[in-house]
């Protein structure tokens, strides 16, 4: 396989992880269940899947009033895009 292919299928599998960890920490945000810790949701963003992470926030409405959140997703997602972009480029 190649570092291209494989990258694309890491993207793609830790973007789903943020997303679908999103929805289930707003499906235990109303069970008032035991939530998952802001940090690991950060820890998902900066392991790749700050787009994952935007999009959960807008299909879920789940932490749009937390501006570390709002700020933080798009921010990490445009950095990681930005260092992909590069990689492929110039490499």
């Amino acid at each position: 396989m190649s570092a291209e292919k494989f990258l694309l299928a890491y993207l793609i599998i830790i973007n789903l992880v943020l997303f679908v960890t999103m929805g289930a920490d707003k499906a235990c945000a109303k069970a008032h269940r035991r939530r998952v810790p802001e940090n690991t949701l950060f820890l998902l963003a900066l392991l790749g899947g700050g787009a994952g992470g935007v999009l959960g926030m807008l299909a879920f409405r789940h932490k749009t009033r937390h501006i570390a959140f709002v700020l933080g997703f798009p921010l990490i997602s445009i950095a990681e895009y930005g260092a992909l972009l590069y990689f492929l480029v110039f490499r």
